[in-house]
């Protein structure tokens, strides 16, 4: 290319003609004093004419070095060895106008991003006089749109390259806009498949029914981010527990339509693990309360035993009173147990006959009564005008009936109402038992009937039970082809259980239940004790007592922890064999009160619980028992340890 021109030619003799007119002259004066732009004229060889203070500022050249030049040395190597600068005069003179971007050079040898627009000048008749070149300096704004498309471009590869979340947009409809690797590794669907379509669909039925996507959508575009965890669904149909947290995108931010972006965790194995974590909690709890619930029996019948093999006489009838007690309470655990055993693995066999709803819920009521009374109940039936007659196991059904009307009188506080009712449609029977007793919070109404599931516990588990009576409730009424359902208004508000039976046509009846006790101080031998028993369960109190006395020890008996605090400041025991589970105060403050007297401080203490596991012998360590045995006691060992 030319880089210098040799005397005007006649074209740049017409050109000069034009700058120098008068008009021209007013536009020259305009053009001059734009410095944003580089504006200045060709002729038309592409010889520059015109120099203007913006040209000079972004080329660096002044109007004495540049004009005469040819246009070509603002371009770069590779530009002059594609001969782009007369490619750009051929253009603008075939399309009357030409723009384009691309590096030129400036008089110092730097580059900058140009954008050009060259314009063909004509006279009146069409004959091409030369060409107006504008350029505009675009390096900023390059450099801008480069760290933009960097960012982005990493942005892409960041979320391409994650696996393991779900990643992508949606539109404000809810449309999926994009979609990523892990979205698709996760939830199945390729992008061609999700692309377009409402992320509805990786929802379940049941959410769709109720709306769920839309309230998701709409409380993430109210706050700005929504997170929640829920069930999604997969493209294979299958389902997956998900953590998916949803951003609004606002439209003021550049580039960025209104919409959402949405990723997806799939928390399956989290969940699984927590399932595993409290299934092992629960099954823990289980054996400690099972342990406690069959040591107390185990304890009164070893301590009634040992009695009958010191004493040489059948004189003590009540020994095998209270063994017959303490093995029909241990008879009916086993009996639940193996009977929620039989029913989850199948084996358990419903013989099926005509019988009288009515009747056989009054047989039920009759055995439990006395139970109720114990108590201060009142147990009322409120039958139907005409009998209800439904088919299936008398001794189930009764089964149903008496683990209802029990777990209403275990937990209705004392003088409190139990009512049942009995009533009909034209396919089935309806049984409701309600009391005023302490209520169900909903997270316990939730999983009331599952093994092994009970409300909060107190230590002395006075009431006793293994968790497992709804759960034979709901498996023999479902057996029958009916439904149990619990409802409660709250804590302290009580509880109805209603169950539902196919109705039949006919009559039968029912099994029993067992009675419950009271508190007090008595002294197993007369003067002056030197041994306290302190121990809700009478049973296990009394063989304990007369044991240590056939042993020569005088002893006193508590059956909860204030008597016990008052007798023994009364009469300073020596040794307290201390109960763990006592109603009302524990044995552990017991213990502690103990310790905090004065006069006792030579009392030494010796916990006899069913509470045997490591964290429950550290904790009686800790508040000042010398030893710590489980029921039920070796008579030899603790008579060592008292001394």
């Amino acid at each position: 290319m030319p880089q210098d021109a040799p005397a005007e030619s006649a074209p740049t003799q017409g050109l000069n003609e034009l700058l120098r007119s008068s008009n021209s002259e007013m536009f020259r004066c305009l053009v001059e004093g734009v410095s944003d732009y580089a504006i200045f004229m060709l002729n038309t060889q592409g010889v520059i004419a015109s120099w203007n203070a913006g040209a000079q500022r972004i080329k660096g050249y002044t109007a004495a070095e540049a004009i005469g030049r040819h246009f070509s040395m603002f371009y770069t190597p590779q530009a002059l060895e594609a001969d782009w600068p007369a490619e750009e005069l051929r253009r603008a003179i075939a399309m009357g106008h030409f723009e384009d971007e691309g590096w030129r050079v400036r008089q110092d040898g730097s580059r900058f991003w140009a954008n050009v627009i060259l314009t063909p000048l004509r006279n009146p008749e069409g004959d091409l006089l030369g060409f107006s070149k504008v350029t505009r300096d675009l390096t900023e704004r390059r450099h801008h749109e480069e760290q933009l498309r960097e960012r982005e471009e990493n942005l892409r590869l960041l979320v391409e390259g994650v696996k393991d979340h779900a990643m992508f947009l949606l539109d404000d409809s809810g449309r999926i806009r994009s979609w990523n690797a892990g979205a698709q590794r996760m939830l199945g669907f390729t992008a061609d498949e999700a692309v377009g379509q409402d992320a509805a669909l990786l929802y379940s039925q049941e959410d769709r029914a109720a709306g769920r996507p839309r309230t998701e959508l709409a409380s993430a575009r109210q706050a700005g981010f929504f997170q929640v965890e829920g069930w999604r669904r997969k493209a294979s149909g299958s389902r997956f527990w998900a953590e998916v947290a949803t951003t609004a995108l606002h439209p003021h931010e550049p580039g960025i339509g209104e919409g959402f972006v949405q990723i997806v965790h799939d928390l399956s194995e989290r969940r699984r693990v927590e399932a595993l974590e409290t299934e092992g909690r629960r099954i823990s709890e289980f054996i400690a309360m099972l342990s406690h619930e069959l040591r107390n029996p185990l304890a009164s019948i070893r301590n009634a035993v040992s009695i009958l093999e010191r004493t040489a006489q059948a004189e003590p009838a009540w020994c095998a009173q209270l063994i017959g007690r303490q093995l029909g309470h241990m008879t009916r655990l086993v009996d639940d147990l193996l009977d929620v055993s039989r029913i989850t693995c199948g084996k358990i066999r419903i013989e099926r006959e005509r019988l009288d709803l009515t009747e056989l819920v009054r047989m039920a009521i009759e055995s439990v009564q006395p139970s109720a009374q114990a108590h201060g109940h009142t147990l009322s039936l409120h039958p139907p005008t005409q009998p209800v007659a439904v088919i299936g196991d008398a001794t189930r059904l009764t089964q149903v009936v008496v683990n209802l009307l029990t777990n209403a009188v275990k937990y209705t506080h004392p003088k409190g109402r139990i009512e049942v009712t009995i009533d009909s449609d034209e396919d089935f029977a309806g049984m409701q038992v309600s009391d005023n007793g302490i209520g169900m919070p909903e997270m316990l109404l939730q999983r009331a009937f599952e093994p092994f599931v009970q409300g909060s516990r107190a230590l002395d588990r006075a009431e006793g039970g293994l968790g497992i009576g709804l759960t034979l409730v709901k498996q023999i009424v479902e057996m029958h082809g009916g439904t149990v359902t619990a409802a409660s208004a709250g804590p302290g508000q009580g509880t109805t259980l209603s169950v539902t039976l196919p109705l039949a046509t006919a009559p039968t009846a029912g099994p029993t239940d067992q009675p419950p006790q009271g508190t007090a101080v008595t002294s197993a031998q007369a003067a002056s004790p030197q041994v306290l028993v302190v121990d809700d369960n009478r049973d296990s109190a009394d063989t304990l007592a007369a044991l240590l006395g056939l042993a020569g020890y005088e002893v006193a008996l508590a059956h909860e922890g204030t008597s016990a605090l008052t007798w023994a400041a009364a009469h300073r025991p020596r040794v307290v064999l201390l109960d763990l589970g006592l109603p009302g105060m524990d044995g552990f403050e017991v213990a502690r009160r103990l310790k905090a007297m004065p006069e006792l401080a030579h009392i030494r203490l010796i916990a006899i619980t069913g509470y045997g596991q490591d964290s429950d012998r550290r904790a009686t360590a800790q508040v000042g028992f010398e030893h710590h045995l489980t029921k039920p006691v070796d008579v030899t060992e603790l008579i060592g340890l008292i001394g």
